[in-house]
């Protein structure tokens, strides 16, 4: 039985808009195309593409961030989002058709690649902040023959420092980018 909807986000946060602009851009969603946002967490990737493709995807293996996710979809009033909880590879496994997909998660990256190959994905957008996860994807998506870029993104915010201000620099972000288009 899911519990009430969180207070706060679940761990990792939104996407930040900066990061969540290029990986849109690389993305290129199209009207009539069917999207997944794996790991979709807060659901913003989801509801940002929403009214740019026919259908978004939206899956979280966490109970927190499916039940996080149900509540921004109600508010939003989408109606061409369906929220999968579960792992990201068997629900994949369950699909036809999906054009694009943005991974958000690193937790069976792996398999997760391995399904969006079988699905013959055109386009792949994965965020990762750790290193770890940049060699799994580069790895994943070379033996799929899948690979087409990284994209290494530093962003820094004003914030107020003895009467001035400094930039105060975010994690770095690497953006993988591949697919068969």
């Amino acid at each position: 039985m899911m519990q009430s909807t969180p207070e706060k986000p679940p761990t990792g946060g939104p996407t930040k808009d900066e990061i969540l602009a290029i990986a849109l851009k690389k993305l290129d969603l199209k009207p009539g195309e069917i999207f997944a946002d794996i790991g979709c967490g807060t659901g913003k990737v989801s509801l940002t593409a929403a009214p740019l493709v026919s259908h978004v995807h939206a899956i979280d293996i966490r109970e927190e961030a499916y039940r996080w996710t149900c509540e921004e979809l109600q508010k939003s009033g989408f109606d061409n989002v369906t929220i999968h909880y579960g792992n990201a590879s068997s629900i994949l496994t369950s699909l036809e058709k999906l054009d694009k997909a943005f991974v958000g998660g690193s937790r069976n990256l792996t398999d997760t690649i391995a399904r969006l190959a079988d699905l013959k994905v055109q386009t792949i957008v994965i965020t990762a902040v750790l290193l770890e996860t940049l060699n799994t994807a580069l790895s994943a998506l070379q033996e799929f023959d899948m690979f087409k870029e990284v994209t290494l993104v530093q962003v820094s915010k004003s914030t107020s420092l003895a009467g001035g201000f400094m930039l105060k620099p975010l994690d770095p972000v690497f953006i993988i980018t591949g697919g068969y288009s």
